[in-house]
């Protein structure tokens, strides 16, 4: 899957969820982590949409467990399912375990997305377009989520998105929390490349999102 354009993945732990978003989604990011018996669900998986595969370990907000190998291991397993056009890799994990997964998803036609979280703040200009950088020379697109306290960081986070999409990198970025909801609405016209929203609200993935309905309607009038 390339990621040349704004894509709408639609964030949940239950691919029978699917045909709700089918009419707004561009694709399902499945969260792995969340679900009970996620390989499974991938094989039985017969949706329209493709699938972006993500097992987000604990020390990066997810629940997929302190063992980094078995996790790393499902996640590269996912990569071969026809359905999934798409993994996520933390970018910490890249050079190193995550490599597996990075190589397992490129040898079957899926893009690789090196994703890094920040729950505390908001880093300074300079240390989120290093972040992005790495992110994107060793990924295909470079995602980061930082939270917000005030206006001045989702200026500062569109401001760098904005200045790499210029550059030809393909970037996914947003500002958790209340101060920066509304970053998920506007990244996409800054170059923001992936927008991330739950089919339901109850069923929010990352603190701020926005339910698809809306984010789909918002994204839609602002382009």
């Amino acid at each position: 899957m390339e990621f040349d354009s704004f894509t709408l993945a639609a964030s949940t732990a239950d691919l029978d969820a699917e045909p709700r978003a089918r009419d707004r989604a561009d694709l399902v990011e499945f969260r792995m982590d969340l679900a009970a018996a996620p390989l499974d669900a991938l094989d039985d998986y017969d949706g329209d949409l493709p699938v972006l595969a993500t097992n987000r370990a604990e020390w990066e907000g997810g629940a997929a467990g302190d063992d980094d190998d078995e996790r790393l291991d499902a996640l590269a397993a996912a990569a071969e399912r026809d359905a999934v056009a798409a993994v996520d890799v933390e970018l910490e994990s890249l050079p190193g375990a995550g490599d597996r997964v990075a190589e397992r998803a490129r040898a079957h036609d899926a893009a690789v997305v090196a994703s890094v979280h920040d729950f505390e703040a908001t880093p300074d200009r300079e240390r989120m377009r290093e972040l992005l950088v790495d992110a994107t020379d060793r990924a295909d697109v470079g995602k980061l989520a930082v939270t917000a306290e005030s206006r001045s960081d989702v200026l500062d986070l569109l401001s760098v998105t904005d200045a790499l999409d210029a550059e030809g990198r393909a970037v996914a970025t947003m500002a958790m929390g209340e101060a920066g909801r509304h970053s998920r609405a506007v990244a996409p016209l800054y170059g923001s490349r992936i927008g991330y929203a739950p089919v339901d609200a109850a069923d929010a993935t990352a603190p701020g999102q926005y339910d698809l309905a809306t984010l789909s309607r918002l994204v839609s009038e602002l382009r």
